[in-house]
């Protein structure tokens, strides 16, 4: 019996730092996309919007939306131009696809890889995700948002939902932002990461 309750409690504890770890991950993420924003060089905002910014509006954090996915290679994918805001064409090929499971249903999401980011070193092992939910037009931005990852090791991808962050064309329209392709449409609320850009008023 006390074998079993140290056993239980050893559990908890690691799921615990587990989170504790997770947490800390995220916060630094929002604390560097805050920095990005507040620096005129690096800022996708209006010149009227960073004088009043402080900081993005996130959603609290909740470990239950960072999933571990199966990771399944599309090695034969044809390259295709991805929609955008403004008509530019980006092309893009499938690099592969996220298997996962949430609130005990199975989701399939398409992870894309940038053909022209991907002859620059710094962006060679980039994987792009873009996706919409049940969120988009109330307390997410309308066109969907986005999550950067990097090609995996092996068969499985670590997806965190809290790192979603809104396309730059939310904030600035002269930005030209890829759309998310219907097949990355979730049929289910994703509340974390990055919520809809809401200007500050001139009297704030």
């Amino acid at each position: 019996m006390l074998r079993l309750l140290f056993v239980f409690i050893f559990s908890i504890s690691r799921i615990i730092a587990q989170d504790s770890t997770e947490i800390k991950r995220i916060i630094t993420f929002q604390e560097k996309l805050n920095k990005k924003f507040s620096i005129e060089d690096t800022s996708p905002l209006l010149p009227n919007d960073l004088k009043k910014f402080k900081s993005l509006d996130f959603f609290e954090i909740d470990t239950t939306f960072i999933v571990k996915a199966k990771f399944v290679r599309t090695p034969y994918e044809t390259p295709f131009i991805m929609k955008t805001t403004t008509g530019n064409e980006p092309l893009y090929v499938k690099y592969g696809e996220a298997h996962f499971t949430l609130d005990e249903k199975s989701y399939i999401l398409n992870i894309y890889q940038n053909q022209g980011l991907k002859t620059n070193p710094e962006y060679q092992n980039y994987l792009f995700l873009p996706f919409t939910d049940l969120t988009n037009g109330f307390s997410t931005y309308k066109g969907g948002r986005y999550i950067d990852l990097v090609i995996p090791e092996n068969e499985s991808i670590l997806i965190d939902f809290n790192t979603a962050y809104n396309p730059f064309c939310s904030y600035n329209e002269s930005y030209s932002c890829p759309i998310p392709p219907k097949e990355n449409d979730l049929d289910l609320k994703i509340p974390v990461g990055v919520k809809v850009f809401k200007k500050k008023q001139e009297n704030e």
